[in-house]
């Protein structure tokens, strides 16, 4: 099998997201990544400064994954003028996590057990830790967007509703119980998305 190139970042990251999802953030090393790519320490170092940024954009990577699947989705959401198509553009905006962890699993596990508390820990560059901050923004926006689409208002109320739906819910079901695969749990996930919307946040 040939070695990998040294300068191509996207193997560094690869590697990085698989020992972070097996082993947890902890097994994200230089040493633990240079073993699994081929590229020596001095290489890692030149192009990615410390531990902490290939993890940051290990992390980053994933999460903008996550945010254009589930933006598409909203974007239907928007978009729809039949209230049915808006709510089934919803469901699948809830269904994301699972679809994520069809096309590339190692980037859904590693959401999950990467936090920002930990991200953000360490010397991380200002302009690092404001991208970090920046796609966090980017989740809330779009919540926004998705609750004034479906009931005219973006207020606290209506963002936590739309909340429960894409984040809550599908961390409970999905994520935390580890049932990214189970066609069950996506049926049970889109059962108790549609009631929420149906209730609202009145």
């Amino acid at each position: 099998m040939p070695r990998p190139r040294t300068h191509d970042p996207e193997t560094v990251l690869d590697a990085a997201e698989h020992l972070a999802a097996r082993a947890g953030p902890a097994a994200v090393t230089v040493r633990a990544v240079a073993a699994a790519t081929g590229v020596s320490n001095g290489a890692l170092y030149h192009t990615f400064a410390s531990r902490q940024i290939v993890l940051a954009r290990t992390w980053l990577r994933a999460a903008h994954r996550f945010l254009d699947l589930q933006r598409a989705d909203i974007d239907r959401a928007v978009a729809a003028t039949d209230p049915e198509d808006r709510v089934d553009a919803v469901l699948d905006a809830a269904e994301v996590p699972a679809r994520l962890a069809m096309a590339h699993p190692d980037s859904a596990r590693l959401l999950l057990v990467v936090d920002r508390a930990e991200l953000l820990a360490g010397d991380l560059p200002p302009e690092l830790a404001r991208e970090i901050a920046d796609t966090e923004k980017a989740l809330l926006t779009a919540l926004n967007r998705l609750a004034r689409a479906l009931w005219g208002r973006a207020d606290r109320r209506a963002v936590a509703t739309v909340t429960t739906c894409l984040v809550d819910l599908p961390t409970a079901l999905l994520l935390r119980r580890d049932r990214l695969t189970d066609p069950l749990a996506r049926a049970h996930l889109r059962a108790a998305v549609r009631a929420v919307l149906d209730l609202g946040p009145h």
